[in-house]
């Protein structure tokens, strides 16, 4: 195994710190992305060329539709009704149209049954691909390797994901989540 160049790994580290400090509000969005940008225009202008902005983008949109929605009264009556009724199951099933996480921003708005909604977009992060980010990285990923078969790629998913997303939301609700 390559040894890592323990300069460069300390700074990746620090940048690394830098993102989680400002996830938790304590440093300014601008301030870090000013700083991360540089930092790799200096250090590895090839990674910033490697970047998909086209699925970064897709989900920027996702959290920007997600933002959006919430503000408008039809849909918060129609998810407060929701959430009311099965927190978990709405999480789950909002999960395969807007993907995990932006569901959770946008469902955690009108409840306060977190243990429900936050398992509902654990669990809904499987079935669809667009459920989760990781798997259109790793959809993504196959099919430039293999494009001849994503058709395959997609039906051995879509068996193994939703089978996987049934069995544990009925587990779930079983156990009362």
């Amino acid at each position: 195994m390559d040894k890592l160049p323990p300069v460069r790994t300390g700074i990746y580290l620090a940048l690394f710190t830098l993102t989680i400090l400002m996830v938790f509000r304590l440093v300014s969005p601008v301030v870090t992305l000013s700083i991360v940008v540089c930092s790799l225009l200096i250090m590895d202008r090839k990674a910033l060329g490697q970047v998909d902005y086209g699925l970064l983008m897709t989900f920027v949109c996702f959290f920007i539709f997600a933002g959006n929605m919430g503000r408008l009264e039809p849909v918060r009556q129609f998810f407060n009704g929701l959430l009311q009724k099965n927190t978990l199951l709405t999480s789950v099933v909002s999960c395969q149209m807007i993907s995990n996480v932006p569901s959770a921003i946008l469902l955690s708005g009108f409840t306060e049954n977190y243990p429900s909604l936050l398992t509902g977009v654990n669990i809904g992060g499987a079935g669809t691909l667009i459920a989760s980010l990781a798997s259109l990285i790793t959809f993504r990923e196959f099919t430039g390797r293999y494009k001849d078969s994503a058709g395959g790629y997609i039906r051995r998913f879509s068996l193994f994901n939703f089978g996987f997303l049934f069995l544990l939301t009925c587990f779930c609700l079983l156990i009362g989540r």
